[in-house]
């Protein structure tokens, strides 16, 4: 049903290769959609959790660039900001959906994640800056 509001869910993305293209240690191009889906899957109230391999001065670079591509994350590679890593604490983290390159199948691209998590939408997510309007349409054969 068009409209109607759902739970929001916490959202566990990976980085390399899902975000950007897989070029670790170094940060990849853009993926197509990558940071316009994230955007507004944050408008609707979903909470974002970076999670990568990446650590320390390569985790530092990735977290800059997300920002400076106008994302900004409830928390990186932890359930909540506040979370302190020990061995008391599983090294999965608390999510309702993980996306990753690395899921069996692949990654689907960013404009099958959007479907998949708005059902209730038509499916008229087209970044204006991105593409010319009905491409994803065509894209998607509707």
């Amino acid at each position: 049903m068009p409209g109607k509001r759902i739970k929001p869910l916490k959202i566990a993305v990976d980085f390399d290769g899902t975000i950007v293209e897989h070029k670790y240690p170094e940060i990849g191009e853009e993926l197509l959609f990558a940071f316009e889906t994230l955007k507004q899957l944050q408008k609707k109230g979903h909470i974002l959790i970076l999670w990568t391999y990446r650590a320390g001065k390569e985790l530092d670079e990735a977290v800059a660039f997300c920002r400076d591509h106008g994302i900004e994350f409830y928390a990186v590679n932890k359930s909540y900001p506040e979370e302190i890593m020990d061995d008391s604490i599983s090294r999965k983290i608390d999510a309702d959906v993980f996306i990753d390159d690395r899921n069996v199948g692949g990654f689907p691209g960013w404009s099958k994640i959007w479907q998949l998590l708005n059902p209730e939408d038509d499916m008229e997510f087209t970044p204006p800056s991105k593409v010319k309007k009905g491409f994803l349409s065509n894209l998607l054969g509707k």
